[in-house]
C-alpha cells in the first residue's frame, strides 16, 4: 500500500493495498475505498463515502462533505461512487440529507472537472462530462452519456436526459430533454438533436433522423407539448419511430418541472 506519511487516515477506514494515497489526503472513519483508487494529494473523504474501484481523485477535492443544507442536522447520509471516474482538482460533491433520500450518487466511467459541485442528493448516471465550473444544485439528475459545459447552473430538482448537451454558461431551470442541444445561445433554447455527439456514440442514421423528426415536433412550430407528444406517439404506433424515440416521449410526458424547448 502506498499512503505518503502526511496523509492522515482515520481508524476504520478501509484502504485496499492496490491504492495510492498521496500527501496531505485526509480520509474519515466510515470511507471505503475500491480497489486501484488513486488520491493525488490534499483529497478529503469524508462521511459515509463508499468508491468501486480505478478512480482517480486529484488535489483539493472534498467528496462526502456534509450537505449545504440548513436542515442537516450530521444524519449518516451517504456518497457513493462507481468504476473508473476522473475527478479533478477543487470538487466538491456533498452527502445527501434525510429528506431526499439519504444518498448522493455518481456512476463510472465520469469526467468530472475541476470546480465542479455536486449538491446533496444528486443521481449522475456513467459516462457522463462535467466541466470546469457546472454548479448542480441538490436533488438533481444526470442521465447517461449526458454532457454539461463550463459555467453551467443546475436548478434544483433538474433532470438533464441522457445524451443530452447543454452548451457553456447555459441556466438551467427545467428538464433537458435526452439527446437535445441546448444553450444560452439560443435564449436557453433546445435546437435540435445532439447530431454529432449521438454519431460518435454509434446511432444509426435511421435513429437519428427519427430523433430528429420526433425534436422538431416537440421544439418547433405552433403546437404545444401535449400536442407534440400525440403526434410522437403516433409516428411510435405507426413503427415510424423506435426505442430512443420512445424513450424522449416518455420522458417529456414524465417531467414534473417541465423541459425546455
Amino acid at each position: 500500500m502506498s499512503i505518503h506519511p502526511t496523509a492522515i487516515i482515520a481508524e476504520g477506514a478501509v484502504i485496499p493495498a492496490s491504492c495510492t494515497v498521496g500527501p496531505f489526503c485526509t480520509i474519515g472513519t466510515n470511507v471505503v475505498l475500491g480497489e486501484d483508487c488513486e488520491l493525488v494529494s490534499h483529497v478529503v473523504l469524508d462521511g459515509h463515502t463508499t468508491f468501486g474501484k480505478g478512480n482517480k481523485v486529484y488535489s483539493f477535492t472534498c467528496i462526502g462533505i456534509s450537505p449545504q443544507d440548513l436542515k442537516y442536522a450530521g444524519e449518516p447520509t451517504r456518497v457513493q461512487i462507481g468504476d473508473n471516474n476522473s475527478i479533478r482538482e477543487y470538487v466538491t460533491i456533498s452527502r445527501g440529507t434525510t429528506g431526499g433520500g439519504g444518498l448522493t450518487k455518481i456512476g463510472s466511467d465520469n469526467l468530472i472537472m475541476a470546480y465542479v459541485h455536486i449538491g446533496h442528493d444528486s443521481v449522475i448516471g456513467s459516462g457522463c462530462i462535467l466541466p470546469n465550473g457546472a454548479t448542480l444544485a441538490g436533488h438533481v439528475t444526470v442521465e447517461d452519456f449526458a454532457t454539461l459545459s463550463a459555467n453551467a447552473p443546475v436548478h434544483q430538482f433538474c433532470t438533464i436526459g441522457r445524451y443530452a448537451y447543454i452548451g457553456g454558461g447555459t441556466t438551467i431551470t427545467q428538464d433537458v430533454l435526452p439527446y437535445s442541444l441546448t444553450s444560452i445561445e439560443r435564449n436557453n433554447h433546445a435546437y435540435g438533436i445532439n447530431k454529432v455527439g449521438l454519431a460518435r456514440k454509434g446511432f444509426t442514421p435511421e435513429e437519428l433522423r427519427e430523433l430528429a423528426t420526433a425534436m422538431r415536433l416537440l421544439t418547433s412550430g405552433k403546437r404545444n407539448t401535449t400536442q407534440a407528444l400525440a403526434e410522437i406517439n403516433d409516428m411510435l404506433a405507426s413503427g415510424d419511430a423506435g426505442d430512443h424515440v420512445r424513450y424522449l416521449a416518455d420522458f417529456v410526458a414524465k417531467s414534473e418541472r417541465g423541459v425546455i424547448k
